[in-house]
């Protein structure tokens, strides 16, 4: 339920601007006086009401797009598939917050997978496993200072440690691993007191952003430096 509040001098004077602009003629043997008193002031009050709950009405929720990576060029790996597992599980209880992103860090994460990784040897019987292993948001809440100065100033309220790791193997027919990377990255951001819903989840979108930057580079050197024959 929105509360509207509205003092006595803005009734009056939205009174006053609605009698000058009222759009009937008056009533014949009926002052004007009598209409203005018995009709103005609800055309007012529901002007006003209306202004107020327009002013109150949050911000509709922004739109993120889905995260991917098909402008990067594609790992052609000399192998029959590719298979996309997981180990991270969502707890979907706090202090964990990561199913509460516009884009958690798991699907962009597959996202990459399913963009940069292209089998390119149907013949060989290798396989590419690309392994989720850690996908998770942390949120805790910060120390506040107490006191005057406090009152006059925006505290940072909650901290968000978030933390991704993958595995990358190439596995022979026999189901020996004959090639292993494995790579991780972390952010973390704070927030202020009386941050908006809105605001936040743009945080943790430019978060889930942060953390895939850099878990790309770092996946970018484990296969430059250790997965040659393998890469084409």
């Amino acid at each position: 339920m929105i509360q509207v509040k509205v003092s006595a001098a803005r009734l009056n004077r939205a009174a006053r601007h609605a009698s000058l602009r009222w759009p009937f003629p008056p009533i014949a043997g009926l002052p004007v006086a009598i209409m203005t008193s018995r009709f103005h002031p609800l055309l007012a009050l529901a002007l006003v009401a209306t202004i107020a709950a327009c002013a109150d009405a949050p911000a509709p929720p922004p739109k993120f797009a889905d995260l991917h990576f098909l402008a990067l060029p594609p790992f052609r790996l000399n192998v029959s598939q590719i298979q996309v597992d997981t180990r991270f599980q969502p707890t979907f209880q706090e202090p964990n917050v990561e199913h509460e992103f516009p884009i958690p860090p798991q699907r962009a994460m597959e996202n990459w997978a399913h963009d940069r990784l292209q089998a390119v040897g149907p013949a060989t019987g290798f396989v590419a496993r690309y392994t989720i292993i850690d996908a998770s948001v942390r949120e805790s809440d910060l120390p506040k200072q107490d006191g005057l100065k406090a009152m006059f100033t925006t505290q940072q309220a909650e901290r968000y440690d978030g933390h991704v790791s993958v595995m990358l193997q190439i596995i022979d027919p026999q189901g020996i691993a004959e090639r292993t990377a494995t790579a991780e990255a972390g952010a973390t951001r704070s927030v202020p007191e009386g941050i908006t819903l809105n605001d936040r989840d743009k945080i943790w979108y430019q978060m889930t952003r942060d953390l895939m930057a850099d878990l790309d580079r770092q996946i970018q050197k484990q296969v430059d430096a250790s997965f040659a024959p393998f890469v084409l």
